[in-house]
């Protein structure tokens, strides 16, 4: 498949790329790539962007666009966050337990079909006092009374996870991500009510999560006719569910006194945020600020995490190639989903090659002056995947290298 070259968009002129190029290089010249960095300057200033963009509502920090626990302790430590959106409820486990947990207030965002971890959760009383599990149908409430009776566990927490995708022509059309089946508020105390009515369960909140405005740039580089489009969509996806997002929220509090309820992410902060019936926002992408998120109008993030390869070879005049930088995001295939070379400016793979497992071929008028052993920037599409490839982020405060911060994987947990 042919694919468009991509460049690199972070830098706003060829100084500023010089300067931040020779910053990365300087601080990390002892180091051999492959290696990851956070800039801490960066991770700092768009964690206080999250919270003037929050006004006043709590973030609750989503830790898939994190995945390093010394990360998630720095911007918990933050006035205005409060609380974890786990992706998995054994990762959920490890950041609530212990003496020193990451938060004792850990939701998680999808529901969870891993027994063993049902099983702990159960039988741990401090865990479900700290863990809120998320369902959307009477079969997560089966599944978990199989594992464990609800005489024989501890209280377990629950919230609902609601859908927020816009629906039109009688359910034919639709925007959005398919997650939950509940949609509407009809839907949604429904499910209240089997909760609330048996045994061993508590209902403390509902999720409601729009992807479609909160995971879709409105301002897209060089794709002025899809900007239009997407926030045309946006305008009226969010009006609607305004409007559906106050009325579930209405009809599952006659059931259940909630405890929070919470929407949007990184690109919706401002917009979820407003919404009376919202107690909270979540997000975790604009801390790292990765590719995905420079198109959009709202806000402007600093790129945060950036990874180096090594140049190892000269194939071609005008053209380098590097070890590896095949760190592909997850999503729809497509262009948008690869890494780009950032630093120096002005690199783009080959349509023909994009970003290899061992390898990637290089292109551009700064190929010309890299040579062996010289190292490239890149910036990856998404935010927290970049640790799922290094087992440590190297800590830069200022131009000096301040420590390392372990990713997951360097703690030797990996939760898919």
């Amino acid at each position: 498949m042919m694919l468009p070259p991509m460049t690199s968009v972070a830098s706003s002129s060829p100084d500023d790329a010089v300067r931040a190029r020779d910053r990365l290089d300087r601080a990390t010249a002892s180091l051999d790539p492959p290696l990851a960095v956070v800039d801490l300057d960066a991770l700092d200033a768009n964690a206080g962007d999250l919270v003037r963009r929050a006004a006043g509502k709590p973030i609750r920090v989503a830790s898939k666009s994190v995945r390093n626990r010394d990360v998630l302790r720095r911007v918990l430590a933050r006035p205005g966050f409060s609380g974890v959106l786990a992706y998995a409820l054994p990762e959920a486990l490890w950041l609530a337990s212990g003496d020193d947990p990451v938060s004792t207030d850990v939701v998680v965002g999808y529901p969870s079909a891993d027994r063993g971890a049902l099983r702990r959760l159960a039988t741990d009383a401090t865990g479900a006092a700290r863990v809120t599990l998320m369902v959307d149908s009477v079969a997560h409430l089966d599944l978990i009374d199989s594992v464990v009776p609800p005489g024989q566990r501890a209280e377990l927490r629950i919230c609902l996870d609601v859908d927020a995708s816009l629906r039109a022509a009688g359910g034919r059309v639709h925007v959005g991500v398919r997650r939950s089946p509940v949609h509407s508020p009809a839907e949604a105390v429904a499910l209240a009510h089997a909760v609330a009515s048996r045994p061993g369960f508590r209902l403390v909140g509902v999720m409601v999560y729009e992807a479609q405005i909160a995971g879709v740039q409105d301002a897209p580089a060089n794709r002025r006719v899809r900007g239009l489009a997407v926030r045309r969509m946006q305008a009226v996806s969010g009006r609607e569910l305004a409007g559906r997002r106050a009325a579930v929220v209405d009809a599952v509090s006659s059931v259940a006194d909630l405890e929070f309820v919470n929407g949007g992410g990184t690109g919706s902060v401002e917009r979820t945020a407003a919404e009376g019936a919202v107690t909270e926002v979540a997000a975790g992408s604009g801390l790292y600020n990765p590719v995905l998120f420079d198109g959009y109008r709202a806000f402007t993030g600093r790129p945060a995490a950036f990874f180096a390869a090594p140049v190892t070879r000269l194939p071609a005049p005008g053209t380098v190639t590097v070890a590896g930088g095949g760190w592909i995001a997850s999503g729809p295939p497509g262009a948008d989903r690869l890494p780009v070379p950032t630093y120096p400016a002005g690199l783009r793979w080959l349509p023909t090659e994009g970003v290899g497992e061992v390898q990637t071929p290089l292109r551009g008028a700064a190929a010309a002056r890299l040579a062996v052993g010289d190292r490239v920037w890149f910036r990856h599409a998404k935010a927290g995947e970049v640790c799922e490839h290094v087992d440590e982020l190297h800590a830069l405060a200022g131009d000096e290298l301040t420590g390392t911060m372990r990713t997951y994987r360097g703690e030797g947990r990996s939760f898919g």
